[in-house]
């Protein structure tokens, strides 16, 4: 067989092998967010104790986190693997917090069923409104767009008070091959981008969650 007739062959093969990938199944996909929490010195934990509980998911379709719409037709849907995903973010958070918190300091916190933790000096809950990935194929790329909106309440032990507060994003990403990892890593960024933006927006004072102070501008 001579050299062009191969090069065509193998075209026409990786044509087939394209189109066949780009119609759906209406398959579910499960993409893991659980992050493993690095090591920290426990002589440093911050003795402000506070308590995370379980986040309420409000979303209005909480059977997946995101589909993807394919080129030829059909769909396949993705969901969070190992854990409900109000679950998987009350965990992280803590995680989060315990490990490298406000002031990039480890802080005494501990995941607790509501209603359960009366001797911590701030209580945080939360409602999780949107937490998706939509992702389109189209001739040659993909477009993964990804958002989030949650809902933070701390209830303050000192004073009675509580600190509100609502953190939203989103992420926008196109790539040639589709992968995906690629809607599991965009994902985890934009609850990581959620996460820091909570922690930048907030400051610990007198063992309370206060927002955090914002320089006078000049």
């Amino acid at each position: 067989m001579k050299q062009s007739s191969l090069r065509v062959l193998g075209c026409a093969i990786m044509m087939a092998t394209m189109l066949a990938g780009c119609r759906g199944t209406g398959e579910m996909r499960y993409l893991d967010l659980r992050e493993k929490p690095p090591m920290v010195q426990l002589t440093d934990i911050d003795p402000v104790k506070i308590a995370v509980e379980p986040f309420d998911d409000r979303r209005a379709d909480q059977s997946r986190v995101g589909t993807r719409t394919h080129l030829w037709g059909g769909a396949t849907h993705f969901n969070v693997s190992g854990d409900r995903l109000a679950g998987l973010i009350t965990q992280r958070l803590a995680d989060r917090l315990r490990t490298r918190g406000w002031r990039d300091r480890v802080w005494n916190v501990r995941v607790a069923p509501a209603g359960s933790a009366a001797d911590a000096d701030i209580v945080i809950s939360g409602q999780v409104q949107d937490f998706s990935a939509t992702v389109k194929s189209r001739p040659l790329s993909t477009v993964i767009d990804t958002s989030s909106r949650f809902t933070i309440h701390a209830r303050n032990l000192v004073d009675r008070s509580t600190t509100i507060r609502t953190i939203e994003g989103g992420r926008s990403r196109t790539v040639f091959w589709f992968n995906e990892d690629d809607v599991r890593d965009q994902l985890a960024a934009t609850l990581k981008d959620g996460l820091d933006r909570l922690i930048a927006d907030t400051m610990i004072d007198n063992k309370a969650l206060r927002p955090a102070r914002r320089p006078l501008q000049e």
